[in-house]
């Protein structure tokens, strides 16, 4: 019978109740990736329908932690959508109220520079955007000059998605909240 340390089972036994910082399923730079979304949460491994992973956050008061949000990529959600050289990977935060608390532009195969959708200043208009929100380019959603292919993509994937979660997962808000 093969021996297994005491650390080695504390580690088994966090993945099990899903609230280890670093899941075994999760690799380090998605881990990183979850936590700039969520500062200081801790992460379930993938839940497969829809496909997502859950943060939580150390309740101030004895207890378990509390769900914090849920974070999710646009390309297993709505997987049709494209840019303009193909898929676009974002990964999406949203809290319990359907507000994205960011979005993470991974992988694309679109131009780069000063007209593309890595630069910070394309992801951080999300922020603080509610699953209600129109997400229309030119209205909520800033142009990139010479990139409106790809941005009107990557903002109907990040509002699909995110309404998809929302309507699936998250209890609507009571009348007057």
């Amino acid at each position: 019978m093969r021996r297994v340390g005491p650390i080695l089972v504390a580690v088994n036994v966090a993945v099990v109740v899903g609230l280890a910082q670093v899941p075994a399923s999760l690799d380090a730079r998605l881990a990183g990736q979850l936590g700039r979304l969520f500062p200081a949460a801790t992460f379930s491994p993938k839940i497969n329908e829809p496909p997502h992973f859950k943060a939580f956050r150390e309740d101030p008061g004895p207890g378990s932690p509390s769900l914090a949000g849920l974070a999710f990529w646009t390309t297993e959600l709505d997987p049709l959508e494209r840019g303009y050289d193909g898929p676009i990977k974002i990964l999406v935060g949203m809290d319990r109220k359907g507000i994205l608390t960011g979005v993470i532009v991974v992988d694309h195969h679109e131009p780069y520079g000063s007209f593309s959708v890595d630069r910070p200043e394309f992801a951080a208009q999300f922020k603080g955007k509610s699953v209600r929100d129109p997400f229309r380019v030119g209205e909520d959603i800033d142009a990139v000059s010479r990139a409106t292919l790809t941005v009107s993509s990557a903002a109907r994937a990040v509002r699909n998605s995110a309404r998809r979660i929302a309507t699936t997962l998250l209890k609507p808000a009571a009348p007057g909240q």
